[in-house]
């Protein structure tokens, strides 16, 4: 491009060469290169995300790391190119008929430097049984409307394209997730295919091609083969189907489904909690009043959160791109494992974050938020707002990320969750403390939950050179530096445990004694396995437990130990050294002066 300029001094007529644009729009980092195909319609629709944005949503919805995702009809190349820059799928291919998008196609990877990691194809991918070597492509004046199917109210230019056989593709390549925008082709494609291995599928309809009937059989064919709608970031004619653990209907898993995933939301409807309970109805509901089930708290099988009814007021408007936390426990045990299993997703998205959104587990507390809470926030997201949503509230923009953590098979944490803690919780912390510790439950009251005798428990391993450690009484830093420090570490089973998990390294130690017989100390052991390389050793040196008089919940459980058994399982598991000191335990009239005659028997 040649520029004149003039300049101040001299009046002289300077001629300066300028280099063209790089790019002319950008989309969810994604820059676009000028091309004959963009005007300055389509340049304003990248920039707001609303080019191809349906299935831009449900591909950033579906696809993760571990995916292999094939898309069909790449068109511009934006919506691969999206997915693959901000979801980093482990592989993918792209097909598109029209031979004249490839180069710009091509152009664009190259811009992203994603060229290595798309493999790009002029050809047709076909299902059918005997497939021609070739087949023709009407292109017409716009990319948009061509197809493999020739009309008679355009104008069209044929030409003949190879073709590819997806079932061979799909035993080599090993999809995962489809994505297709093939102009009215998604018919016959799904009449032949086999979709084994698939887990979602996102796809545009285009029943001007085939008409109602024909869109109806691509939605039976679906259906019967398993897919469920996302209604979340579906339309009538834009799908994104999943089926497996990817259907958020069932319990968060580790290793894949739901749980990996994130789904952007315009406007999308937060309605907090009207009354109190384990099970509530509460969550996010999307633009057109769907309940979001990706956003739901479950606790092992059990869906803790259910669809609210739509709110009769006006509900207030919050501009801005938000975060979904869930709903915000007070406890510090459920909060580390059921508030926080959705911060993973600051990784990706912390720099266009406005903040985080909570809704209050107990309606009754509103917008409290405990000072150690704060902390907590600060040293994983310094400086990011963190608002309580007491009434129903309108988001301008909200990212909810499946459950990554949390009490169940969830248990040991999705990948990026812990990935994400390792990166930053504690990250700045050094560690500074006693080599043992002795993480203890005897400032609690009884009905919280604890072990008879916990004091004698202290005394016998202080003599063996623990440090005693009641975790209330320190901040966030101090316990995070302790956990860091100490080489072995003895724990009456609880919710410390946890905040330990997160932090400490393999080369650590770690028994649990256990107080209470439940599935609270299989998840903990799940936890720091995961999350810290530590197998933990679990004792269960139970004679019985006590509860409470009118008490049903485990939690409150009083575990009276067999102090000997204890002592040698200890000491087996090299937690103790060899000594005189022989632990006694106490007489049954020393147990009930302790508990006094506010507990019975379990």
């Amino acid at each position: 491009m040649l520029a004149l300029h003039k300049t101040k001094d001299a009046g002289q007529h300077i001629m300066t060469v300028q280099s063209p644009p790089t790019h002319v729009a950008e989309c969810m980092g994604v820059k676009v290169p000028p091309s004959p195909f963009l005007n300055e319609t389509r340049i304003a629709r990248i920039n707001e995300a609303r080019y191809e944005g349906q299935e831009i949503a449900g591909a950033l919805s579906v696809v993760g790391p571990s995916d292999r995702v094939i898309e069909m009809g790449a068109g511009l190349g934006i919506v691969s190119a999206v997915t693959q820059l901000n979801a980093r799928p482990e592989a993918m291919v792209s097909f598109e008929a029209n031979p004249n998008m490839i180069p710009h196609i091509e152009a664009l990877y190259a811009l992203n430097k994603i060229k290595t990691k798309i493999k790009l194809h002029n050809k047709v991918l076909l299902t059918d049984p005997e497939p021609p070597k070739t087949v023709d492509f009407f292109l017409r004046n716009s990319f948009l409307g061509s197809s493999l199917t020739d009309t008679d109210k355009r104008e069209t230019e044929a030409v003949t394209i190879p073709t590819a056989r997806y079932e061979e593709l799909r035993k080599s390549f090993q999809p995962t997730v489809l994505l297709m925008d093939i102009e009215g082709g998604e018919l016959e494609f799904l009449r032949h295919a086999d979709l084994t291995g698939l887990r979602a599928i996102v796809l545009e309809f285009h029943p001007e091609s085939y008409g109602k009937e024909g869109m109806k059989e691509c939605k039976t064919i679906l259906r019967n083969a398993g897919f469920s709608k996302d209604n979340s970031v579906s339309t009538r004619l834009v799908w994104t189907c999943l089926r497996g653990p990817d259907v958020p209907n069932a319990q968060p898993l580790p290793d894949d489904g739901w749980s990996r995933k994130i789904t952007t939301l315009e406007d999308a409807l937060i309605v907090p909690p009207i009354e109190a309970g384990l099970v509530q109805a509460t969550g996010v509901l999307d633009r057109a009043g769907n309940y979001v089930a990706q956003g739901a708290l479950w606790r092992r099988d059990r869906a803790l959160t259910l669809s609210p009814a739509m709110p009769s007021e006006t509900p207030k408007a919050l501009e801005g791109t938000w975060l979904w936390g869930g709903p915000l426990w007070l406890h510090f045990g459920h909060f580390l494992a059921e508030s926080t299993p959705r911060l993973w997703a600051l990784d990706a998205h912390e720099s266009e974050l406005s903040g985080i959104l909570f809704t209050p587990k107990r309606p009754r507390n509103a917008g409290l938020i405990k000072r150690w809470q704060w902390k907590f926030f600060e040293e994983l997201a310094p400086g990011l707002p963190v608002k309580i949503v007491t009434e129903p509230m309108r988001v301008e923009r909200l990212i909810v990320p499946g459950q990554g953590f949390g009490l169940g098979a969830i248990s040991s944490g999705t990948p990026e969750f812990r990935a994400f803690m390792a990166g930053r919780f504690g990250a700045t912390v050094p560690a500074s403390g006693p080599e043992k510790l002795y993480i203890s439950r005897s400032k609690f009251e009884f009905r919280k939950g604890s072990l008879v005798g916990e004091e004698a428990l202290e005394h016998h391993l202080e003599a063996q050179g623990y440090e005693v450690f009641h975790p209330q009484e320190h901040d966030i830093a101090t316990q995070i530096a302790c956990y860091k420090a100490a080489s072995h570490i003895i724990a009456a089973e609880g919710s410390a445990i946890h905040l330990a998990a997160m932090v400490m390294g393999p080369a650590q130690k770690l028994a649990i004694i256990v107080r209470r017989r439940s599935s609270a100390t299989d998840y903990i052991e799940a936890h720091l396995k995961a999350f810290a390389g530590v197998t933990a050793l679990s004792v269960d040196a139970l004679i019985r437990n006590w509860m409470p008089k009118g008490e049903r919940k485990a939690r409150h459980a009083v575990g009276e130990i067999d102090f000997p058994a204890l002592q040698d399982a200890l000491l087996m598991g090299g937690f103790l050294t060899p000594s005189p000191d022989i632990w006694e335990n106490f007489s049954p009239a020393d147990v009930s002066a302790l508990l006094g005659d506010s507990f019975t028997e379990a």
